[in-house]
């Protein structure tokens, strides 16, 4: 079988898209695309390609009803530079392959992450493990950059001196900061990249992973356009309930009071936000409870 050949993904091959502020994604290569999802998915009764319509529907009834393989015979292969704390993170979806650039047989460059004005922001009070939306003054701002930035340059400048020193690279990298810029070829199948794209585009995402993940969506769109649809109509932008929930909406519906409490009153809340923000403001509000 020929390799299938998706124009809007040649168009992207080898393009760097910039990430941050020393960063990006670029896609080096890619194998199949929609028409290989379907051919996977009609192997079983000998049938492959059959009209657009047709195959964006079997595409979509797939990503509904959670029949995954089909899409993992889509690989896509990137060429990605990031910061190490974004790679931490990163590394922690564990169904890719990678191969990231060594500190003990290479020099590595004095590249070092620092946020953006607006990126740097105090700690959340109700979130341990991220920022809140207020931002520090334009004069703290300034001062927080000159920290960041003046100490990697003094860690960059002892790490030249202990290579002067023939100090082993493998030693001399050691007190090399979380905000230098490491880089990897990361390949990975489609429904697999789905799952980290619909983790590290989530809003609750940290912003600097959240970036990456975004460019890398440009992508996979551009690869497999209609599973990509389908990605956005079915996961990235559903709300998925438990069964408490779906009882606690049937009664909100029903004009009921809602027995939920503490963080599952909360998530139940959010989810319902969710639901209402995506209703247009002209159609009538199902999720009011009835008077």
């Amino acid at each position: 079988m020929p390799r299938i050949i998706v124009e809007t993904a040649e168009a992207l091959l080898d393009q760097e898209i910039k990430v941050l502020d020393k960063g990006f994604v670029r896609m080096v290569d890619y194998m199949g695309g929609d028409q290989r999802i379907v051919q996977a998915a009609r192997v079983s009764y000998g049938t492959g390609t059959k009209s657009y319509r047709q195959d964006r529907g079997l595409i979509h009834y797939l990503i509904k009803n959670w029949h995954t393989s089909p899409f993992e015979q889509v690989q896509i292969t990137f060429h990605t530079k990031m910061p190490i704390f974004v790679a931490r993170q990163w590394v922690r979806h564990r169904t890719a392959r990678l191969n990231e650039i060594s500190g003990r047989y290479s020099v590595m460059k004095d590249e070092f992450y620092v946020p953006s004005p607006e990126n740097i922001r105090p700690q959340s009070e109700n979130n341990k493990q991220g920022r809140s939306e207020e931002r520090f003054t334009a004069e703290q701002e300034q001062e927080i950059i000159g920290l960041f930035a003046d100490e990697q340059k003094d860690i960059y400048k002892n790490y030249e001196k202990l290579l002067e020193l023939n100090v082993a690279r493998e030693i001399a990298r050691n007190n090399l900061p979380l905000s230098l810029y490491t880089e990897w070829y990361w390949q990975i199948d489609l429904h697999n990249l789905f799952h980290f794209l619909r983790l590290r585009m989530d809003p609750h995402a940290q912003y600097e992973i959240r970036v990456f993940a975004e460019a890398m969506a440009q992508c996979a769109k551009a690869v497999a356009p209609l599973a990509f649809e389908a990605f956005e109509e079915h996961i990235l932008g559903s709300v998925s309930f438990s069964k408490a929930e779906c009882e606690a909406l049937s009664a909100l519906l029903a004009g009921g009071p809602v027995t939920l409490e503490g963080r599952n009153l909360a998530a139940f809340e959010a989810k319902i936000a969710k639901l209402q923000a995506a209703v247009p403001a002209e159609a009538p509000d199902e999720f009011q409870p009835k008077q």
